[in-house]
């Protein structure tokens, strides 16, 4: 249920880069009024040096496999560890509207970030992508590559006032349930509305074939070649709302597919599945009150356990934090 270069270009996964998501601000697509979304066309820039680099950052976005993925002919370059691309996840290159765009990202940097519980810079925000979302490494900071994903997150907030809040950013915000989430439930969803791109196995389509490469056509949402545990898109409520505002492919936040309940339970169901798993993930969140409710790994100082976190429901947990946080005051 993921997007693709060849079908967006050319949509879980996954994931690949929690987000330059929803942050403080973004609205959601039932709050939200119908602003113009209009992010601006890098094809229009010039040819010279500001116009080749945002070009390059969109390019990063969307043949990410090709450009520093693990098959990249140059060892150098090969900084993500899957063949996933940054728009399987910011979904026209960053560019769709409740699909994670990255329109007004720019100036939310310097940011405080819960998961490390220090002020962080867009370059930071760039590498958490490249080291959970694409289960990679992280670019270094002087290289053309983060100079041009840089630029480009810049140029896709053209316009935008730095702390202005940006309608369409995030995934979207549906109800949540008042029960867990059904991963049983949701391979029945699941069959009934992704195998068609993702297959039955979750491994997805190549576009080409393994080393050439050229990516996937429609990507895997589990398994080696995909996110890992530490990833967003690893949490129930941002793979949720990813879903239902965008998925199956085409779909968009005005016209959804997949129910409310459907979309929690077919989520849950491709968490279910197995994906590499990032080292030191107990380190995430020091600050433990600031844990996300849906953070699948520990440890947690609430009482709930690893299915709670998981699945939900997530309001005995809020409830829980907020009475700790409240103690500690």
């Amino acid at each position: 249920m993921i997007a693709t270069p060849k079908l967006y270009c050319a949509a879980l996964v996954l994931a690949l880069c929690a987000a330059l998501a929803a942050p403080a601000g973004a609205q959601t697509p039932a709050a939200s009024p119908a602003p113009a979304w209009s992010p601006p066309d890098a094809s229009k820039l010039g040819d010279d040096a500001w116009g080749r680099l945002i070009r390059y950052g969109r390019d990063l976005q969307v043949n990410t496999p090709a450009l520093i993925g693990p098959e990249q002919k140059d060892p150098a370059l090969r900084y993500a560890g899957s063949n996933l691309t940054c728009q399987s996840r910011h979904l026209e290159a960053g560019a769709k509207k409740f699909g994670l765009p990255y329109v007004g990202v720019y100036g939310d940097f310097p940011q405080y970030r819960a998961r490390e519980g220090e002020v962080g810079t867009i370059e930071d925000r760039i590498n958490g992508c490249m080291t959970r979302s694409m289960n990679g490494k992280p670019l270094p900071l002087d290289s053309a590559e983060m100079k041009a994903m840089v630029a480009y997150i810049k140029f896709l907030s053209t316009g935008v006032a730095v702390g202005a809040p940006t309608a369409g950013r995030g995934g979207g915000a549906m109800k949540e349930l008042d029960r867990p989430a059904d991963p049983v439930r949701g391979k029945t969803v699941f069959a009934d509305n992704c195998v068609a791109c993702h297959g039955a196995d979750g491994q997805g389509k190549r576009a080409g074939v393994v080393g050439d490469g050229k990516g996937y056509l429609f990507p895997p949402l589990w398994g080696p070649d995909s996110f890992n545990d530490g990833a967003g898109m690893n949490r129930l409520i941002s793979a949720a709302n990813f879903i239902r505002s965008n998925m199956p492919n085409g779909v968009d936040w005005q016209n959804p597919v997949v129910s409310v309940e459907d979309a929690w339970d077919v989520a849950a169901y491709v968490q279910s599945q197995p994906r590499p798993h990032k080292a030191d993930l107990d380190k995430d969140f020091p600050v433990r009150t600031e844990k996300p409710v849906d953070a699948g790994y520990g440890p947690w100082m609430d009482g709930f356990d690893a299915t709670a976190h998981r699945l939900g429901p997530f309001t005995p947990i809020r409830n829980a934090v907020k009475a700790l946080a409240m103690k500690k005051q």
